[in-house]
């Protein structure tokens, strides 16, 4: 683990009081992208109200797996072996993030990493907003050829050393993020912030432990892992239309989820299943309901939602509405 403390400057920019107190700039490396992937290093630059640095931390995690795309993020078997697991590090890098902001690139990503793997340590991560600078670069309207972190750093003049090393990726994500937010408090911006809501319930699939390499390829990492896709048996009952409000389910009804949720997702959706209601993975004139804690939050599926007029429940109204979905008509 490394910690480095640094003497934070004064900032002549007038702040506004509604902006956050600290932000904890984050990165993890991970073992791929599914929801059973595991965290094999972290990052954490905690800045102050200005975005200046008050001190950094960084620290590898035995994923007790295959590590994934060695290729990519550089951390072998062998280097990971002997590395504290993500529970004999949860209450550090909890410390690092408690009555902060979490800021990531791409920064859904991030957090459901973080909150799946203290769900997985019967844990709770201290974190209760985030900010992604994807997001942030979009609402100061910055003149970037995409949304990589080397075009947000490229444009403040950051140069990156080691691609994919969690300390050195969160210290250019820092450095590019404490312009961006002088930016947005000078033009009076309002940040981007969304809710994260630690997950409550979790339901592990068993992986590859680490060191049993499934022979040839990159280090025995199986590239199906990479985006696994789902594949639900089709609903056998037909759409009865939209939910009305204070009426029950209906047995067949596109349901579709978005954002964070306080039961795991796949947890959320084999209820839904369960129940006969079909699962959608988007919005459209058809979807019977969007399931959404951030009905504010502008997410592509919330703007079609408003759109199509698609009626809106948060997760707890939804819950309660599974306990008494109506039969298909003819059952």
């Amino acid at each position: 683990m490394l910690d480095d403390r640094t003497t934070a400057a004064s900032s002549p920019t007038r702040w506004p009081a509604a902006y956050p107190k600290g932000y904890a700039v984050v990165d993890v490396e991970t073992t791929g992208l599914a929801r059973d992937d595991r965290i094999i290093s972290a990052a954490v630059y905690r800045l102050d109200a200005r975005g200046e640095v008050e001190d950094h931390w960084y620290t590898l995690v035995n994923p007790e797996r295959d590590p994934g795309p060695v290729w990519i993020h550089g951390l072998t078997s062998d280097v990971l072996q002997g590395a504290p697991l993500f529970d004999d590090i949860a209450e550090e890098f909890g410390a690092r993030l408690d009555g902060r902001v979490l800021v990531a690139h791409n920064a859904v990503f991030d957090w459901q990493m973080i909150a799946r793997e203290y769900a997985r340590a019967k844990r709770e991560a201290p974190v209760r907003q985030r900010l992604c600078t994807i997001a942030l670069s979009k609402e100061l309207g910055l003149p970037l050829p995409n949304h990589k972190l080397e075009s947000l750093a490229a444009h403040f003049g950051v140069v990156q050393q080691r691609a994919h090393h969690a300390l050195d990726d969160a210290r250019v994500l820092a450095e590019a993020f404490r312009p961006s937010l002088r930016a947005a408090a000078q033009g009076g911006v309002r940040l981007p912030l969304l809710e994260c809501r630690p997950l409550t319930e979790w339901n592990d699939r068993p992986t590859a432990l680490i060191g049993r390499q499934a022979g040839g390829g990159h280090g025995g990492y199986r590239p199906t892992s990479w985006r696994p896709s789902r594949k639900r048996p089709a609903c056998p009952h037909p759409n009865p239309g939209r939910y009305e409000d204070g009426k029950r389910l209906k047995q067949g009804m596109r349901v579709a989820f978005s954002g964070d949720t306080s039961v795991d997702r796949e947890l959320l959706e084999d209820r839904a299943v369960e129940a006969g209601l079909h699962v959608s993975t988007s919005i459209s004139r058809l979807t019977s309901l969007l399931v959404t804690n951030d009905p504010d939050s502008g997410t592509s599926k919330v703007v079609k939602a408003r759109q199509f007029g698609t009626p809106v429940v948060d997760e707890a109204a939804f819950g309660q509405l599974l306990r008494d979905v109506e039969p298909a008509s003819g059952q």
